[in-house]
């Protein structure tokens, strides 16, 4: 059954399964997208943006995050000063909202795993267990070589939060730009945006318990909960959650999104999906 557009009167008819589906659920499968961060306050464009980016805004007229951020600015140390900040307000701080913590409250005494693709750490933040997260497009607290020369990554908090503190001038000392410890070539975000990913030990280890959590209880009734997933990278989380119902009748699919709210006709028996809020839906669990 889906939901177009949640209201009041309309979400007392779906609250009630929803509540039951969780409790009744052996396992939950967490797939997580975009839509759950901006629930939780993670806006790319608007005030956010306006507060941390002003000068930047000022000078070449981005129109939100994503455009700075793949902008060719002259020089690394400017270069860095703009993802500095990029990656502290959204990684290293606080979301706006509780959203997350909510989730966590909701699951924390069941079987869960998640998947994302989202890269701010939030869950982690939120109390969710390591061993249980799977972050399959990267992490903005991670750096790697730019021409990647080995399959590693380093954390990155320590000197992000130097570039924060000594930048001037939309720039940062030059002595700060990071190199690869390995082949001296700059680093850059371990995110991926083309064949250079780096996929390091940590990475395969996640997957590694993912697919075995998934192997252990494909049989099991499992609920695979999609929060805010839209159609970017559909095969990551949508299509394997909805092949993974259609193939386990004991399995039930729940997608929450604001400005989607479909599934297969074949498995529309086993599933609930909403358009709406997040945080606002999770805040009424």
């Amino acid at each position: 059954m889906c939901l177009k557009t949640a209201t009041k009167t309309s979400m007392k008819n779906y609250l009630e399964p929803l509540k039951q589906v969780i409790e009744e659920a052996d396992c939950i499968v967490i797939g997580a997208g975009a839509g759950l961060s901006t629930s939780a306050g993670f806006e790319y464009s608007g005030p956010r943006f306006n507060q941390y980016f002003s000068d930047f805004i000022h000078k070449y007229h981005f129109k939100d995050m994503y455009s700075g951020g793949f902008y060719p600015f002259d020089s690394l140390e400017e270069h860095w000063a703009y993802w500095s900040r990029y990656i502290y307000i959204n990684r290293y701080m606080e979301p706006p909202k509780d959203v997350y913590n909510k989730l966590f409250e909701l699951v924390k005494e069941k079987d869960y795993f998640v998947i994302t693709t989202n890269v701010d750490h939030c869950f982690q933040k939120a109390g969710f267990d390591k061993q249980r997260l799977f972050y399959t497009q990267g992490d903005y607290g991670l750096f790697q070589c730019s021409d990647p020369c080995t399959q590693e990554t380093y954390d990155n908090e320590a000197i992000i939060e130097e570039m924060i503190q000594k930048q001037k001038d939309m720039k940062i000392p030059t002595e700060l730009i990071p190199v690869c410890p390995h082949c001296g070539k700059p680093l850059t975000m371990n995110l991926r945006c083309d064949d250079t990913f780096v996929e390091d030990e940590g990475w395969y280890l996640a997957k590694e318990r993912y697919t075995e959590f998934l192997r252990t209880r494909r049989n099991k009734k499992i609920l695979f909960l999609e929060l805010g997933v839209g159609y970017n990278t559909p095969v990551i989380i949508k299509y394997p959650f909805w092949r993974m119902t259609a193939n386990n009748p004991e399995a039930t699919y729940v997608s929450i999104n604001k400005g989607y709210e479909s599934c297969p006709p074949e498995i529309s028996s086993q599933s609930i999906c909403i358009d709406g809020d997040i945080g606002d839906i999770l805040n009424q669990l």
